[in-house]
């Protein structure tokens, strides 16, 4: 048996019960594994507020890691015993222990603590495929500016350093002048203030009017507009996520006036969609975490048993960098 937060209906943090469910065997590709944390995303909201709507009864979380306890027929990359950490469909991480595929589970290296699996996978993996696979016509080169929405939460501290690794000059919204002044510490080389500043005027501003080569966006509806109005000729919008609500609909006529721009709706889970586009994913953001070019910010901690709690500071946005649960 294994606690378990399902849903029955969609809506609010209070829709989330802490259930005790039958864990059971893994079959063929499959695998058992046992929670010592778990990772907490924008996307569960989305699950579990219907935006995103999946068949109910509904368990929660995308992300997590622990010890393999089984292993099904044809798994070979994994054995009993093994430290793992996946982030992976269908949701169902929010538990202490579950039966799931086993394509996105990854061998976690002795170097990278389980709190760190847990709240690296789906962000880490997130900001890698963005700022390395998510590319504006041409590519980006040393010393051009991109601009990072959200800059101080999960996905954002770490895009801020792979940023500044790759020679890139992030420009970092945030809601608040401490959230700024983090991901100034993180590596962002400017961070504009929303809440108190126009951003399209500062990017402006930054760039000498010549505009960002790439725009990272999961804040959606509220910034979309002005994030295209940021782009230069031929730049690219990534539109990865939509906390204040859906991008309406565009005329796409209106990319052509602004200067031939690019615009994308990508998702970590094409980028997982085989063994292998996995296993290589996660061997380049462990190595960036265990030599030290990353560090995964881990900000908050509640026991799984405090999740409710967990996803109204979420959506209040009184959280910064990642969030774990502990079961």
């Amino acid at each position: 048996m294994s606690k378990a937060v399902l849903i029955n209906a969609v809506g609010g943090a209070e829709q989330m019960e802490l259930v005790d469910v039958e864990v059971g065997n893994p079959g063929a590709g499959e695998i058992r594994i046992r929670h010592h944390a778990i990772g907490l995303n924008y996307i569960d909201v989305y699950q579990r507020a219907g935006v995103y709507a999946l068949p109910l009864p509904l368990r929660l979380g995308m992300e997590g890691a622990g010890i393999v306890e089984a292993v099904g027929e044809g798994v070979t990359h994994l054995k009993a015993g093994d430290r793992a950490a996946y982030v992976s469909q269908p949701p169902g991480s929010y538990c202490e222990a579950r039966v799931m595929p086993a394509k996105t589970v990854c061998k976690l290296p002795d170097a990278i603590s389980f709190e760190t699996g847990a709240a690296m996978m789906l962000k880490g993996f997130t900001a890698y495929y963005l700022l390395h696979k998510t590319l504006p016509q041409g590519g980006l080169h040393k010393g051009d500016h991109v601009l990072f929405h959200a800059a101080a939460g999960g996905v954002g501290l770490i895009a801020c350093q792979m940023a500044k690794n790759l020679g890139l000059n992030l420009i970092g919204t945030a809601g608040s002048d401490a959230k700024c002044s983090l991901a100034k510490q993180y590596g962002a080389a400017h961070t504009i203030n929303y809440s108190t500043e126009d951003f399209l005027a500062r990017v402006k501003e930054i760039t000498g009017d010549k505009g960002v080569r790439a725009v990272y966006d999961s804040v959606g509806k509220d910034t979309f507009d002005k994030s295209l109005d940021c782009l230069s000729p031929f730049g690219l919008l990534a539109s990865y996520g939509n906390a204040s609500g859906n991008v309406p609909p565009l005329n796409i006529g209106v990319l052509g006036a602004k200067g031939s721009l690019h615009i994308t709706r990508p998702t970590v889970f094409t980028h997982l969609a085989t063994r292998e586009s996995a296993q290589a994913m996660a061997d380049a953001v462990f190595g960036m975490v265990a030599s030290g070019a990353i560090t995964i910010p881990i900000e908050q901690r509640y026991a799984l048993a405090d999740v409710q709690q967990a996803h109204r500071d979420l959506e209040a946005r009184k959280t910064t960098g990642s969030t774990i649960l502990i079961p």
